[in-house]
């Protein structure tokens, strides 16, 4: 069952776009793999990799390609918002006195905003205003 569950799963994740493959592939696959290895060992990393690859390519994160270019572009066009809050991955933003803005159309990022939160820049889902990446 194990079998057939991976080679489904490594099937979608080689069917996505590659447009899609660039935006989380990397990070998705990583924290699949360790996640699955935590859970189940030597398998669990092989299939957790593979689903992790596959929704973090399309859960709307930057590849680790863009985040370079990405956190210098963030950085130069808005302030930082000064914060007591931990800004790491989970966390939610006030809902006011942060401003977000447009992930710009080039880095292929949908459904997500960013700000800069004691300069570290974060993508955040912008219904629950919960961080989603943090762009070291």
């Amino acid at each position: 069952m194990k079998t057939k569950t991976f080679l489904a799963t490594a099937a979608l994740a080689l069917s996505l776009p590659m447009a899609a493959h660039a935006q989380g592939l990397i990070g998705g696959a990583q924290r699949g793999a360790e996640d699955g290895a935590d859970a189940a060992g030597p398998v669990g990393a092989i299939v957790g990799g593979a689903v992790g690859a596959a929704t973090g390519a399309v859960g709307g994160l930057l590849g680790v390609d863009d985040r370079p270019r990405f956190r210098s572009y963030a950085v130069r066009q808005h302030r930082s918002y000064d914060w007591d809050g931990d800004v790491r991955v989970g966390t939610v933003l006030p809902s006011s006195g942060v401003s977000y803005y447009e992930v710009p159309s080039d880095y292929g990022i949908r459904g997500r905003r960013y700000t800069v939160v004691n300069d570290r820049v974060v993508l955040v889902d912008p219904g629950t205003r919960r961080i989603v990446q943090v762009i070291d």
